[in-house]
């Protein structure tokens, strides 16, 4: 089997990829990655069978890849993961952790003492290689359990290889009980290989860097335009996400690698409130935002929506690319909240610049 560094320099020169010096720095380690688990027992869920009981699973060092928005990391675990010599599972670490809990939950309404370990039993089941896209505890329920539920995991021979944009000692910073977490950076720094990819390149940005952010009207050539853009940052890939905030669902119909396209109707003539748009603007690097309709007092209740999405978006710096029916200023131009909407068509503005979002 080619190596991942095979794998990348061939696209490379295909012109698949540009190469990246701060990228190939990081293959070798992938390559570490992939050797171990090829070379381990195999077997149910990872152990191998003796005469007389099972052998502990081999542990084998995952890999913590963090750095900057757009600088490739999700890109080098995708290929990792679709060239990986065993069973495996790759999963954005939100929707991992919503998952989870709600494991816990149902676990614990079956009356189970140990709420995790079911989950655990679950995740582990069939796979032995979990690769998490952009690990984020901003949660104090996620703080409090992810600690015993990677030791489980790791105890059932489970390698993990992550993104973040933070560096493990920065995880869940300044949050309640941070001490009671603080074991989980520790348990991280054993088990994975924690590796800074600093490249000066921000890709992402670059994808849109000249491209327009904001069309109007809602017309075929937006509409191209937009799917245009979203094939390019994310291959035309899509899982969705659904978000649990407060016992509620908040539902991205498309979303992958941080970045998610909704229509103004997705997101605005749902029953959301500030919660609702902080998790998605938590959860979101890019949001494709289509069918912004003129506002007015007909639809008033969306349009007081949709300044506080804009509000999340711009107070978390997620890029913003739109359709709507017409330029910033003209979207509220009669009727109740016209007046407050100026700070929204002057945040639409701001956000349509190239270096928005940026560090």
């Amino acid at each position: 089997m080619k190596s991942l560094t095979d794998i990348y320099a061939s696209k490379v020169a295909s012109g698949a990829l540009t190469a990246d010096p701060a990228q190939e720095a990081i293959l070798p380690l992938f390559d570490e990655v992939y050797a171990a688990l090829r070379a381990a027992p195999r077997g149910k869920s990872g152990l191998l069978s003796l005469i007389g009981g099972r052998k502990p699973p081999p542990v084998i060092k995952g890999l913590y890849l963090w750095g900057g928005v757009g600088r490739g990391k999700s890109m080098l675990m995708d290929l990792f993961h679709a060239h990986s010599p065993v069973p495996s599972r790759r999963v954005h670490f939100h929707a991992f952790m919503q998952e989870v809990q709600v494991g816990i939950h149902a676990a614990r309404q079956k009356g189970v003492e140990d709420a995790i370990a079911p989950v655990v039993e679950s995740v582990a089941d069939g796979i032995r290689l979990l690769c998490f896209d952009e690990m984020q505890i901003t949660d104090i329920a996620d703080a409090m359990i992810v600690g015993r539920l990677f030791e489980g995991l790791f105890k059932k021979g489970v390698t993990v290889v992550t993104t973040s944009n933070r560096v493990p000692d920065d995880l869940y910073k300044d949050g309640l009980n941070r001490q009671l977490f603080l074991p989980f950076i520790a348990l991280i720094k054993d088990r994975l290989t924690v590796h800074h990819l600093h490249s000066p390149v921000d890709y992402r940005q670059g994808r849109l860097t000249g491209t327009p952010v904001y069309f109007h009207p809602v017309d075929e050539i937006a509409r191209r335009a937009i799917a245009e853009i979203w094939t390019d940052l994310t291959g035309g890939q899509t899982e969705g996400l659904t978000l649990h905030v407060k016992g509620r669902e908040v539902l991205l119909p498309r979303f992958h690698n941080g970045i998610a396209r909704a229509t103004f109707w997705d997101l605005c003539a749902q029953m959301y409130g500030p919660a609702d748009y902080l998790a998605i603007a938590d959860a979101v690097k890019l949001l494709i935002l289509e069918e912004i309709p003129r506002l007015s007092r007909s639809n008033f209740n969306e349009a007081k929506r949709f300044v506080t999405l804009i509000d999340a978006l711009y107070e978390a710096k997620v890029r913003l690319v739109v359709t709507a029916v017409d330029k910033p200023e003209r979207l509220y131009i009669e009727g109740a909240g016209a007046f407050e909407f100026e700070r929204t068509a002057s945040r639409l503005r701001e956000m349509q610049d190239a270096n928005w979002g940026q560090d």
